[in-house]
């Protein structure tokens, strides 16, 4: 179950020759894929690019006359062994996963991949989630294309050029025999545009058209000593110099603006649009990229050809180098290539530019500004546009108090919440506990007003960062994993270890039936369903098979029973893993789910009930005990209605979705009575009408001052 439909997207995908793709990045490269012959295609789900293969995977069947094979990875690790097929069949496959994280996770494949190289075309499609707005470690592919030799392509935010790129990935994968990483930040993946499509190619060997027999044993293509030591010098003596050449002859790199100037700029593919928007505040380019001067647009990141960089920078004075993140080790490779040819330009970079973090226009215009003020040219526009913008930046701050700070938090409803509140409230019971956090949804908790979790190690790392802790404390350590941490590497690294090592921890797994923060993708153990993925694997069946003995479950809405199994865990006597496995559906999932059926049964005349919670603000008073220990996006304050109280009062907004939190931490913190829930009945049956007319009928007898069938 994905988190949306992409039936629309599916349909785009089966246009053709001449017709015009209209779309967001990621489904361009999507399509080119398609009219690139791929045979299989595999990943692990994980922003920016889930799209992609959420859309393989629900467009199967409209695109089986393709034969593509698809497959949902366990972790990214799987997903990269599955290239293996490219290295003895003339196969194209493409993978994808989110980088850095996923790049780490899937190294060993990789590296033993990039060592015997490939027959067929192998793409590697990463989501370079770095700057600002990201949601991981600071971390660039880079590097890990530089250690394993891999060739990195950042094409320009163009959906013209992303397709080509795309397409030639391919073809430069097959003239060196090496895989290709396309990386891709958020705003190449949903910049918005056009281009003309082609004819979608059915792979020469795919699943419509199987290979007839397996490949001859060639030893020389395993990842294996004695041979690595061939592959190593092959990467460097053959493979290398065959990508320089193909680059250059395929003009994959572009050169923007007039051949002579005495001054240039580098810049990566993905920050082109950044750079060329300052270039045009300063009066050097226009909307079209039509610029003043010289600017090499690396399309491919490494290798960089060296005739290449010299012919650029030859008879320049200066160049600058436009490169995000460090080290900057385009900015290195240049200045070593034109050292080397005896070439004297001027470089400039991290010098102007920072030396980490993402570049914002306002950081592109202050670099681009110092670059030209360094060589004697005029940046009076540009610095105009720096002031200006400064001095509104100043205005807005001095006209209004700056808003209060909104950190990430869970989703209204959230079947996590409740389990950081039983944590919370055993937490002011018995004390603190180390708690080893993981990535995901549950990582929300390390905010207000929870403020748990002393490490993040890893998906699904959690228990193995545990078990140190676990071995050098009194106190029992508590790890926090979710369904999709445990299958995607806790199982292995987390609970095999404990039951190996007999550590003595308790862990919860959070089970919410589908890998919820990166899309609400399907997991082994979600349930069967006809348009999902999910084959219903126990996950307590599954501990007990790997040796766990203790194993609980509890519906993670009771905090209450949530927080007895805590305690009974943390002070059990016996020694070894204890696990809880805290039950409820992913709320956003739940409500997709539901909604559409709830809106049928209306429709056709069923009894339908929609539970909500209510405050009562005579019996509230005012303590707001319950936001604190909850932290529900649906309970805020509002004013008192009493004059003679000055305390705010909880209030539940209209987005409630019933779940029962608010009124289950009051139950278990043992707060005020305030809250009620309220049963919405539409369609209601003649019982449900007797006992309102009851109600009502009471409620008038009780209060004889109030009119009205609504009193």
């Amino acid at each position: 179950m994905a988190e949306v439909s992409f039936a629309r997207e599916i349909e785009s995908l089966k246009l053709g020759s001449g017709q015009i793709f209209h779309g967001e990045g990621i489904m361009a490269v999507t399509k080119a894929l398609l009219q690139s012959g791929v045979a299989y295609v595999g990943g692990y789900q994980g922003a920016p690019v889930s799209h992609l293969l959420d859309v393989m995977i629900e467009a199967q069947d409209q695109l089986s006359d393709l034969g593509i094979h698809v497959e949902s990875c366990t972790n990214e690790a799987a997903a990269a062994a599955m290239l293996g097929a490219s290295i003895n069949y003339p196969l194209r496959g493409v993978v994808t996963w989110k980088s850095i994280v996923g790049t780490n996770v899937a190294a060993d494949a990789l590296s033993n991949l990039a060592s015997p190289g490939v027959l067929g075309g192998a793409l590697i499609v990463v989501g370079e989630d770095y700057g600002e707005g990201a949601s991981v470690i600071q971390e660039r592919t880079h590097a890990f294309a530089l250690k394993s030799s891999l060739w990195l392509l950042d094409p320009r935010p163009d959906l013209t050029t992303i397709v080509r790129m795309v397409e030639k990935s391919f073809e430069l994968s097959e003239a060196s025999n090496t895989p290709v990483i396309m990386e891709l930040r958020i705003r190449a993946c949903h910049v918005f545009g056009s281009f003309e499509a082609k004819d979608n190619v059915a792979a020469t060997w795919s699943a419509a058209n199987p290979i007839d027999k397996p490949a001859d044993f060639q030893y020389m293509r395993l990842s294996h000593p004695p041979v690595t030591f061939v592959q190593e010098a092959d990467k460097i003596q053959r493979r290398l110099p065959a990508a320089q050449k193909f680059i250059v002859d395929q003009k994959l790199n572009e050169i923007v603006g007039p051949e002579q100037h005495e001054l240039g700029i580098i810049v990566q593919g993905g920050l082109f649009n950044a750079l060329n928007g300052r270039l045009e505040t300063a009066g050097l380019s226009d909307g079209f990229a039509r610029a003043n001067i010289p600017v090499l647009v690396l399309n491919v990141t490494h290798p960089l050809a060296p005739s290449q960089i010299t012919g650029f920078c030859a008879g320049k004075k200066s160049v600058l180098i436009v490169e995000e993140g460090h080290p900057e080790f385009i900015e290195q490779a240049v200045g070593q290539i034109l050292r080397r040819a005896d070439i004297q330009t001027r470089l400039f970079g991290k010098d102007v530019l920072p030396s980490a973090g993402e570049y914002s226009p306002m950081v592109m215009a202050r670099g681009l500004s110092a670059f030209l003020a360094a060589n004697d040219q005029s940046s009076e526009k540009l610095d105009g546009w720096i002031a200006s913008t400064d001095a509104h930046l100043r205005e807005v701050r001095q006209a209004s108090a700056p808003p209060p700070p909104r950190l990430p938090g869970f989703c209204t409803g959230c079947p996590e919440r409740p389990v950081f509140s039983a944590m919370k409230l055993l937490r002011q019971e018995s004390g603190p506990v180390h708690v080893a956090a993981d990535i995901g949804c549950h990582a929300f908790a390390t905010f207000a007003p929870f403020d748990q979790g002393n490490s993040i190690l890893g998906y699904g790392m959690s228990l193995a960062s545990a078990a140190a802790v676990a071995g050098t404390q009194k106190q029992r350590p508590v790890s926090v994993m979710g369904d999709g941490g445990f299958w995607h590497n806790g199982l292995l690294t987390g609970v095999a270890g404990a039951v190996l090592n007999k550590q003595d921890s308790v862990l919860v797994v959070m089970n919410n039936g589908y890998s919820s923060a990166t899309g609400a993708q399907d997991l082994p153990s979600s349930a069967p369903n006809p348009h999902g993925r999910g084959k219903g694997v126990d996950i307590e069946k599954t501990l007990r098979g790997m040796g766990v003995t203790s194993v609980t479950r509890v519906r993670s809405y009771g905090v209450s029973k949530v927080r007895s199994a805590l305690r009974k865990a943390l002070g059990a006597t016996t020694k070894g893993l204890k696990v809880i496995i805290a039950d409820g559906e992913c709320q956003l999932a739940r409500q997709r789910r539901v909604r559409p059926l709830e809106a049928k049964a209306v429709a056709s005349g069923t009894r339908v009930v929609r539970s909500r919670f209510w405050v009562d603000p005579e019996v509230c008073t005012g303590d707001h005990s319950c936001m604190r220990l909850s932290g529900c996006p649906s309970l805020t304050i509002k004013p008192n209605e009493d004059p003679l109280r000055r305390d705010p009062v909880a209030h539940v907004q209209s987005d409630c979705v019933g779940c029962g939190l608010c009124g289950e931490v009051s139950h278990a913190a043992q707060l005020c009575p305030s809250f009620a829930q309220i049963d919405v009945i539409q369609n209601p049956s003649v019982l449900d009408r007797l006992r309102r007319n009851a109600a009502l009928a009471v409620r008038r007898w009780l209060s004889p001052a109030h009119q009205g069938p609504d009193a």
